[in-house]
């Protein structure tokens, strides 16, 4: 069994690309989903959950595959068992990547783990919508539960993505190959695009002003008062922390290692005694007041209280002239969109490519379905070429910004060509590519582990030659 479906030269192009992101994002699928782990009863139709595959000392579960399986139909995927043997060989594949970055010594730091765990988390927490007591009450288990499944997912995703850059390492395609990759197809398959754009931005991030600052350490200085007379940390963090995280626990971190948190908050905890309660710390966040609870080695235990200060009007007009005048300086020729991206944007995913957004494989031309619907009706009403006014916006991690968009260029719906669609097939050229030496892989790496998929699943020919 391919870990991909074969492909006649009849099957539509667009097909073919579109099953090649459903494999590329199913650790997307299983990260945002199999933290929430299937009860032994199912309430949602699933039958009671079930081991359906070992490779060594790693299981796949009946409800990892239903999950997946669920999610591709969600997403338009025609219904079949053959391409619900696709998902499961690629679960058994990565389990088996796990079992063979054991033998091959093959590891990534715990530190790029929880690191990623707590941004992940953060995410989860801000994008919800939900409070955590209403997170734990949806999922029926603590946050502290779903970090700990998330981050097991995360693991395995970090080792996953690691034995597969070993393996693939060098891997390039040249244009004859995506000329020939194209050309497979007959004209009458090509699938037929929806418009597409190059949009860029430049970012500016309200600077809150002195003033403000001051008064949100004034306000925790009060609160580290009450701490130091006697009142309880863990009831103020509840009440003033804007830290989501800080209405279950109180502020507390838990233990952590070096490098976990930002410098300024791991300085500030190493240089406390225990129990003892710092001044005001800014990070990134805001400012902190962190309370020491322990210390061993180089983990450490604190809790803290975050607030941050609100921009005002004034703040983000500044912001809005600053990007006034770097329109300017561009209309006037004296700096390029990118170059300013790349010098000015607070923008960090867009600044280091030019301001440009970009699709899931990483291409300039993104489809307007993809587009922020807000930067979408606001393309609407701008010219091909234009720059536009500064617009008041707020950031994915909620803070307060003003942006200006460079519309740098539209396509029309189109039937799929080399000229306009380069980036979408070669990256569909290298994927078919990389899937045939995965397979390969697959077939020698299977006789350095032990693997046992259940009998109802032979049909599936996946350890088949």
């Amino acid at each position: 069994m391919q870990f991909t479906m074969k492909q006649s030269t009849k099957k539509n192009l667009r097909s073919l690309i579109n099953r090649m992101k459903a494999v590329k994002t199913l650790f997307f699928v299983l990260l945002i989903f199999s933290f929430v782990r299937v009860s032994a009863q199912e309430t949602e139709g699933f039958i009671v959950d079930e081991i359906i595959a070992k490779i060594d000392n790693y299981i796949v579960m009946k409800s990892d595959l239903e999950r997946a399986y669920q999610d591709y139909l969600i997403n338009g995927g025609n219904p079949s068992e053959q391409a619900r043997c696709q998902y499961l060989a690629m679960l058994i594949r990565n389990k088996l990547m796990m079992a063979k970055a054991e033998i091959d010594s093959v590891v990534v730091l715990d530190l790029e783990v929880d690191t990623n765990t707590k941004r992940r988390m953060d995410a989860i927490m801000a994008q919800a919508g939900n409070t955590p007591e209403e997170l734990e009450a949806k999922f029926g288990k603590t946050l502290e539960q779903i970090q700990l499944e998330l981050r097991d997912q995360i693991h395995e995703q970090m080792v996953v993505s690691k034995m597969e850059g070993k393996i693939s390492e060098g891997l390039e395609v040249t244009p004859a190959e995506v000329k020939k990759f194209y050309n497979r197809f007959p004209k009458d398959s090509l699938p037929y695009f929806s418009a597409a754009v190059e949009v860029a931005q430049i970012v500016r991030v309200a600077k809150v002003s002195e003033s403000q600052n001051d008064e949100i350490k004034k306000e925790l200085m009060d609160i580290r008062s009450r701490i130091l007379q006697g009142e309880d940390f863990a009831t103020l963090a509840k009440k003033y922390s804007i830290d989501p995280t800080a209405k279950v626990n109180g502020g507390d971190m838990g233990f952590v290692g070096r490098g976990v948190m930002v410098p300024q908050f791991e300085a500030a905890s190493f240089k406390l005694t225990k129990n003892e309660v710092s001044m005001p710390v800014k990070t990134q966040f805001g400012y902190h007041i962190i309370q020491l609870l322990e210390r061993r080695g180089n983990e450490y235990h604190a809790r803290h209280i975050l607030m941050s200060p609100t921009p005002s009007d004034a703040d983000l007009e500044r912001a809005k002239d600053f990007l006034d005048s770097i329109k300017s300086l561009i209309e006037h020729d004296s700096l390029t969109f990118q170059k300013a991206a790349k010098e000015f944007s607070d923008d960090t995913p867009t600044k280091d490519n030019g301001g440009f957004f970009t699709d899931p494989d990483g291409g300039q031309k993104v489809e307007v379905d993809q587009l922020d619907p807000v930067v979408y009706f606001k393309l609407d009403s701008m010219q091909v070429g234009k720059i536009s006014e500064p617009i008041v916006y707020r950031t994915d991690d909620g803070k307060t910004a003003a942006r200006i968009l460079f519309y740098k260029s539209r396509i029309n719906p189109h039937v799929a060509s080399l000229a306009d669609d380069w980036h979408k097939i070669q990256t569909a050229t290298i994927n078919e590519k990389k899937d045939r030496l995965l397979q390969k892989w697959f077939k020698k790496a299977r006789q350095d582990v032990f693997i046992n998929i259940d009998p109802a699943y032979d049909y599936c020919g996946i350890l088949n030659e």
